[in-house]
């Protein structure tokens, strides 16, 4: 999946908006104002997982873990073609999950979370 591909399938995702917080090169996924994947400049994917993916997908080299997010249960794919479509866009789902449940009750309702 490319640049453009991730942003179809996050952007699809209840409440989601897209900034720029680090520089108009690197695309980032935020829903209640929180992130939860990133898209760098050269197209490398970074989002949250669970802490059991967390491990999973770093034990067998799938993915890397995050450069700076890594504490927080994040994962770096170098190359997110190298990805089936399906199982990544299911992970971004994920990860937006994950983030949106830790919102307050208030703002998931303002979301129609």
């Amino acid at each position: 999946m490319d640049r453009a591909g991730v942003g179809r399938i996050c952007l699809a995702l209840p409440g989601v908006t897209l900034e720029h917080s680090f520089g108009d090169d690197h695309d980032v996924y935020k829903v209640g104002g929180k992130m939860f994947a990133i898209v760098g400049g050269e197209g490398a994917l970074s989002f949250k997982v669970s802490d059991i993916a967390y491990e999973v997908l770093t034990e067998s080299g799938r993915a890397r873990p995050a450069p700076y997010m890594a504490r927080a249960k994040w994962v770096h794919l170098a190359d997110p073609s190298d990805w089936p479509d399906d199982e990544l866009a299911e992970h971004l789902a994920i990860a937006h999950g994950i983030i949106a449940q830790k919102l307050t009750r208030k703002a998931r309702a303002e979301l129609g979370l």
